[in-house]
Parts: structure tokens; C-alpha cells; sequence
């Protein structure tokens, strides 16, 4: 069992996510989709975290020490939901063991040290550790699911993550509010972004609703087919 996972990104009208620059074309009303989306765990990656959890000391390099090297699950407290980081290397590190008003919970893959983990452990920060090389997205999303009770998960940023889940087929859900705006730069992210096949096969959806927003941006719901 894994929990029913929805994408929910805000984005220009051509796709791009630049935090900065989406800032410029809306105000609160991603934060006011993501409420009407219902009680869920938030989950994002390394980089959006480090630019905008309150919750992060700094952002280093991997700590040394001998690599857990195989799977782990600590439960440092139990709770409805949950911020939830994808941490690959363990960069991260924590001023504080919750943000947005819930626990802390850091998926990281088995290259982290036990030195690191065991610094999660003394902060009261819980971990997911599975993957040798790479996280293993459908095993976290098992342990998520079975050790900390998360039936329901919005994915938050940023678009590479977005197109790990996405690649993996576990998305169930996809949530974008497009604002009236372009961005236009080169080499910008793009809501799904990083996938690794290179054929022409785009990733089918069905869509659910559609809401034109006052302020000109438009909030489209799909279900992934």
C-alpha cells in the first residue's frame, strides 16, 4: 500500500516553476488550493527546501562516516501529517525538528552515514532510508504508508521531483495552477522535469475540473490514466 499522492505546482504559462518568478504573477492561491486539497503530508526535495523551510540550519555537504548501507525506518513521533523531505545525500541540515506546524520526516537514501542519522535521532527527526545508490520512491512510499500512517501526500516542489514520482508511476493525482504570466528563460525547471527515457511517449491524463480564479489563474485537476 502507498498513499494517494498528488502533484500540486503553480507554474507560468509556459510550465516554468521559478519560485522568484511565480511569486511576481500570484499571491496566496496556491496556498489556498493546497488547503482545499484536504488534509495531506507535504512532501519536497532538497533544493526548494533549502529555499524555503525555515526549518533548515544549512545546506552542506554529505557527512562523513561509514554508509548505513541498507534499509531503515525511525519513528521519532507520530503524527496526521507529516513535511516530509527527499534528502538523496543527506545534505541537509536542521535547526528545528518540525516546520509548517508538523514533524520533520527525511527520506534519504543508504549512501548517508549512521553519523548523520544518528544526528536525526538526538534533533527527534524521523527518517525513511531505502535505495543503495538512489532512493527507491515506491519502497519510501510503502514504509511511509506502513511505519507513519500517511494515506494522502502533496507533492510541493520541485520539478525534478515531481518527475521522479512521475516516472515511477506513482501519481495519482496532478494539480497545476497556471498563472497569467511567461517566463520565457533557457534552462528553466519545468513542472515535470529530469525524467531519464528519452522516447516519445508523454504520460497520459484524464481531466477531473477546471476553476478560472479572479485573478487570472486558472486551477486544472487530472487524474493520471
Amino acid at each position: 500500500m502507498k498513499p494517494y499522492i498528488i502533484s500540486h505546482m503553480m507554474t507560468s504559462v509556459d510550465g516554468r516553476i521559478d519560485c522568484p518568478m511565480v511569486g511576481q504573477l500570484s499571491t496566496d492561491e496556491y496556498y489556498v488550493a493546497l488547503e482545499k486539497l484536504g488534509p495531506c503530508s507535504k512532501l519536497s526535495g532538497r533544493v526548494t527546501t533549502a529555499l524555503e523551510c525555515t526549518a533548515v540550519k544549512e545546506e552542506s555537504s554529505r557527512m562523513e562516516g561509514n554508509p548505513i548501507g541498507h534499509k531503515s525506518v525511525y519513528v521519532a513521533q507520530k503524527s496526521e501529517e507529516y513535511t516530509i523531505i527527499v534528502d538523496t545525500h543527506g545534505k541537509l541540515r536542521w535547526q528545528t525538528n518540525e516546520a509548517d506546524g508538523h514533524p520533520l520526516l527525511c527520506i534519504v537514501s543508504e549512501q548517508v552515514s549512521k553519523e548523520y542519522l544518528e544526528t536525526l535521532r538526538e534533533q527527534g527527526i524521523s527518517w525513511i532510508v531505502t535505495g543503495a545508490e538512489r532512493i527507491d520512491l515506491p519502497q519510501a512510499m510503502e514504509l511511509l504508508y506502513e511505519h507513519f500512517g500517511v494515506e494522502r501526500l502533496a507533492i510541493v516542489g520541485g520539478g525534478h521531483i515531481c518527475g521522479g514520482f512521475l516516472e515511477a508511476g506513482l501519481i495519482d493525482e496532478v494539480s497545476i495552477m497556471v498563472a497569467p504570466g511567461i517566463d520565457g528563460r533557457q534552462g528553466q525547471t519545468a513542472v515535470f522535469d529530469g525524467i531519464s527515457h528519452t522516447g516519445c511517449s508523454p504520460y497520459k491524463l484524464e481531466l477531473e475540473n477546471v476553476e478560472q480564479w479572479e485573478t487570472g489563474i486558472v486551477w486544472l485537476r487530472y487524474k493520471v490514466k
